[in-house]
């Protein structure tokens, strides 16, 4: 009896232990952007397909350039300066099947796994501009340190905080709305 409930307890134990260890392997952490492990990960997803797969990679990069202009003319109606500084560089150089093949040579690299795509398509359209390469260097190395001082950024944020100001923030301007 004592050895059945000590297996017992054993193996218990050794549930809890199992499903704690995936609960923390499978854990989202926060995310902003698709990144290139996104990007490699198509592929995989539909099966090494290669036309389904250029197909999601085309619809991706059209919905990016797509919420890109849509935010520049957005930003253009209020103030044209600031739209053209923001949205300055050039991202429709290359072609879409330019663009994935770029992206895709760009990502073989784990190293730039981590890069936002918006930050790769910008990238991949200066190599093709043939901008000089220690600028583009430069640009990919602060595109990596500003992606990581982001990512610990919203690691340390304490969302209870920003919930509660946000839900004030709200009722605000229900309350000036109904004087």
């Amino acid at each position: 009896m004592i050895n059945r409930c000590k297996l017992s307890m054993m193996q218990s134990r050794i549930f809890i232990l199992t499903m704690s260890l995936m609960a923390v392997l499978t854990a989202q952490h926060n995310r902003l952007f698709w990144d290139g492990y996104d990007w490699n990960r198509i592929a995989k997803n539909v099966d090494y397909h290669p036309e389904t797969t250029h197909r999601v990679k085309t619809a991706y990069l059209h919905g990016v350039l797509d919420g890109r202009l849509h935010s520049y003319l957005k930003t253009w109606a209020k103030d044209q300066f600031l739209a053209d500084d923001v949205f300055g560089e050039t991202v429709d150089y290359l072609s879409t099947r330019e663009l994935i093949k770029n992206l895709d040579n760009f990502y073989e690299d784990p190293i730039n796994g981590y890069i936002p795509i918006p930050a790769a398509i910008v990238i991949a359209n200066m190599y093709a501009e043939r901008v000089p390469i220690p600028l583009i260097e430069d640009y990919v190395e602060r595109t990596r340190r500003w992606i990581n001082d982001l990512t610990l950024d919203l690691d340390t944020l304490n969302y209870s905080k920003l919930l509660e100001d946000k839900f004030i923030k709200h009722h605000e301007k229900q309350f000036n709305r109904s004087e």
